[in-house]
């Protein structure tokens, strides 16, 4: 789970400043404010850890990627080529990461893993990008047990030394060569274990990073159109998809699961949750994914509305539906420890039902699989003031500490672009509530009352 996320000189960013990052992160804005930029670089790091190319220091995106950035210059601030993207985030780490000095016999132990990047253009003609330097901290008890990190030297082209913090680094006995390229934006070279005899450990903090964004997933704002009929082969897909294409598959798949949803409650397969939750947020009366025939590997999905007998196939039914189904199923299909990414999940939805989504979040993040915390985060981009409303109300009456849910609100009024955080109380107010957060919705009632007398005195002044 990400703890604390800063991100400098991406986009539209010059600083976000420190965001922390908690088990419901949320971030508002107008559009064009910012706020996807944010979930935006979160992606293209994941798309460069999952790149084949180890030596792409960012993989900005293809046709088939989340999130297709362009060039270093369409994606770095003011599009200026001299600025160098510079970002840093920390993770709690299940496991704690246990590190033994070979030569000492010195341990180290850490639940928290601290990482920071400075990325620029190297070679400015051929667009080559260069990390300046990477830095890895592990924490315990919110001090740093040990650091070690890479250092581009300056003038060379594609050469680094390798530096510790509480930890010496001991070369071998052989020809001082020097480090060569880090792997992606994040690894250590094979030369650094190559290099120093006590160094092995270096390569459990590049897979830890590796665990770290192929646990995030994305679920995007525009979910695919449903379908009268869906073949699903059997196979477990990895998550519901960008667009939710998986969702059906995702829900065969998990027929076998059972989720709770806390509090002692009782655990019930995975179908009847969804179905649950839809039936609670008022969008349908029952939900069932039946096969066509055991011969083939078809199948339908069929819903019955609230106040109709009928059955009717999904593409029948309101649009909200279609639109809500995938975020639902990504929230409890997610494996332990995920990260969900999620823009605008309430998009088609009535305001009660995106009232009801916020509680169904509330489910997800103190779900249980098994007997075990499932420790999913949620990262929401929204707009819907009806959302915050009911967890505010749900911090108030303390279903939720206040802890757990984080929110930013994208102010792009100020120069430059400026992430507030918003802070809320106990009580479930925002001390900081900003202007025109949600629209100017007292001062439209006002001018309607206005509009409305200056109406009926122009009626009494003709004798209407």
């Amino acid at each position: 789970m990400l703890t604390q996320l800063r991100i400098q000189n991406f986009k539209i960013w010059e600083d976000t400043g420190e965001i922390r990052m908690a088990p419901i992160t949320l971030f508002f804005g107008a559009n064009s404010s910012g706020k996807s930029s944010i979930g935006q670089f979160l992606m293209m790091l994941k798309q460069t850890v999952e790149s084949p190319d180890r030596k792409a220091v960012f993989y900005p995106g293809g046709k088939n990627s989340a999130v297709q950035l362009g060039s270093y210059q369409e994606m770095v601030f003011h599009r200026n080529p001299e600025n160098k993207i510079s970002f840093e985030y920390e993770w709690a780490i299940q496991n704690s990461l246990q590190i033994k000095d070979p030569i000492t016999s010195q341990t180290y132990v850490g639940d928290i893993i601290s990482f920071e990047a400075v990325v620029g253009l190297g070679d400015k003609e051929k667009h080559t990008l260069v990390v300046d330097r990477l830095k890895y901290k592990l924490m315990a008890n919110e001090k740093q047990a040990l650091a070690v990190g890479l250092s581009h030297k300056t003038g060379a082209k594609s050469e680094y030394t390798a530096e510790a913090e509480q930890y010496n680094l001991v070369r071998k006995k052989m020809r001082a060569w020097s480090l060569k390229d880090a792997v992606r934006f994040y690894g250590f070279p094979d030369e650094v274990v190559a290099y120093y005899q006590n160094a092995d450990f270096v390569q459990q903090l590049n897979l830890r990073h590796e665990k770290l964004f192929q646990s995030l997933f994305y679920l995007g704002p525009l979910r695919t159109k449903t379908e009268r009929l869906y073949s699903w082969t059997g196979i477990e897909p990895e998550s519901v998809g960008f667009t939710g294409e998986n969702t059906i598959a995702a829900i065969l798949a998990a027929r076998n699961r059972k989720i709770s949803l806390g509090n002692k409650r009782p655990a019930k397969p995975f179908e009847e949750i969804i179905a649950l939750k839809l039936v609670e947020m008022g969008l349908i009366e029952e939900f069932k994914v039946n096969p066509i025939s055991e011969k083939r590997q078809e199948y339908e999905v069929k819903v019955r509305t609230k106040g109709s007998k009928d059955w009717v196939d999904l593409p029948d039914v309101g649009f909200g539906i279609s639109q809500v189904l995938p975020v639902l199923v990504q929230c409890f299909y997610a494996p332990h420890g995920s990260i969900i990414l999620m823009e605008q999940p309430e998009i088609h939805l009535h305001p009660r039902a995106q009232s009801a989504l916020a509680d169904v979040m509330l489910d997800v993040i103190n779900s249980k699989e098994n007997g075990i915390n499932r420790n999913i985060q949620l990262i929401i981009e929204t707009h819907s003031e009806h959302f915050l409303r009911r967890l505010q109300w749900r911090i108030a009456e303390d279903t939720v500490q206040h802890e757990k849910i984080s929110a930013y609100f994208a102010d792009v009024t100020k120069t430059p672009a400026h992430l507030e955080p918003l802070r809320i109380d106990t009580f479930g107010n925002i001390q900081n509530w900003p202007d025109n957060f949600f629209g100017d919705e007292m001062g439209d009632i006002s001018k309607q009352a206005k509009a409305a007398m200056n109406k009926r005195l122009d009626q009494i002044k003709t004798g209407l």
